[in-house]
C-alpha cells in the first residue's frame, strides 16, 4: 500500500521534472510579458489566476472579485497588474532576476506610452513552476489591495 502511494505521488510530480525542466523565474517572466511586447495592446488574461499567482494570492483575488460581482461593483484590481495600467504600449522592456532558492525577486522595467515604469515582482517556486506572490508597482502593492 505504501509503495502504491509513493508511486502515485511520483507520477503526479515527476512529469514536471522528467519531461522537462521547470523554466527559470526569468523565463516565466519573459513568457508572461511576451504578448505585451507583441503590440496591438494585447496582454495576458491575468484572471487565469492559478497560472500566474501563488495559491494564497489567487484565492484572495478570486474571493474579492466574486464579492465585488455580488455587490455589482468594480473589483479592487481595476487594471492590468503586469503593467500597472489599463492601457499599454510597452517598449524598452528589461527584466533582472535574483533567485534565492525557492524564491526570487525580479525588477521589470519598460516604457509605457513613453513613460518609464518599474515593477518589482516577488516570485515563489511552486510544484507547478514559478508564481507571483506580490507585485510592487508605482500604484502600490498588489497583495496590499486584498488586506
Amino acid at each position: 500500500m505504501l509503495r502504491r502511494a509513493l508511486l502515485v505521488a511520483l507520477c503526479v510530480t515527476a512529469p514536471l521534472r522528467v519531461h522537462g525542466q521547470i523554466p527559470s523565474a526569468e523565463a516565466f517572466l519573459r513568457e508572461l510579458y511576451a504578448p505585451y511586447l507583441a503590440g496591438a495592446n494585447r496582454g495576458q488574461d491575468y484572471w487565469d489566476l492559478e497560472r500566474y499567482f501563488t495559491p494564497d494570492l489567487a484565492r484572495l483575488m478570486d474571493a474579492e472579485a466574486r464579492d465585488a460581482q455580488r455587490r455589482n461593483e468594480v473589483p479592487r484590481l481595476n487594471g492590468d497588474p503586469f503593467v500597472d495600467a489599463q492601457e499599454w504600449d510597452v517598449r524598452n522592456f528589461s527584466v533582472s532576476v535574483k533567485t534565492h532558492g525557492s524564491s526570487a525577486t525580479a525588477i521589470v522595467t519598460f516604457d509605457n506610452y513613453g513613460k518609464a515604469r518599474r515593477l518589482t515582482l516577488d516570485l515563489v517556486l511552486t510544484p507547478v513552476g514559478w508564481r507571483i506572490s506580490d507585485i510592487q508597482a508605482p500604484s502600490g502593492s498588489l497583495r496590499a489591495l486584498y488586506r
